[in-house]
């Protein structure tokens, strides 16, 4: 699986959010399936598929419990996260913890990162977008390991 692009998108009063439709096709998740939403980074809600949030799990089954930082992500990610249903709109009903943590109102922005979605305000979003893109290349140099 793999999401990519970015929509805006909005969020009602009953903070649902439709999923675009080339997202759904792409996560594979029927209506009536199931999503987790979680905390994401650098302010954002994480999405994911059962799979890919069964894959963190494994990934973090694997790390070493002893170091503080494992057990502090680990609790926090798990305490927060929610399973949340895709309804006949394609949409799916944020927590409202979760949606506040993340400071959702009513725009925002829908990404596709890679196995998982990521749900931004658009304001933070614009910024993070903006102080970020004009380091494209040393980002890109810095994460891959060598020159762009």
């Amino acid at each position: 699986m793999l999401l990519t692009g970015t929509f805006a998108r909005s969020i009602d009063q009953k903070l649902r959010v439709a999923i675009p439709k080339r997202l759904r096709e792409t996560l594979g998740c029927p209506v009536g399936g199931n999503l987790y939403v979680a905390p994401g980074t650098d302010g954002s809600l994480a999405i994911y598929t059962e799979e890919a949030f069964a894959a963190w799990g494994e990934r973090l089954r694997t790390a070493p419990p002893t170091q503080k930082e494992v057990r502090a992500f680990t609790r926090l990610f798990y305490a927060q996260a929610q399973r949340v249903e895709l309804d006949r709109q394609g949409r799916i009903r944020l927590p409202a913890d979760l949606a506040a943590l993340a400071r959702l109102e009513k725009e925002a922005v829908l990404l596709g990162v890679q196995d998982h979605l990521e749900l931004w305000a658009a304001e933070p979003w614009k910024r993070y977008l903006a102080e970020q893109q004009v380091h494209y290349d040393e980002i890109a140099e810095a994460a891959l390991g060598g020159p762009a």
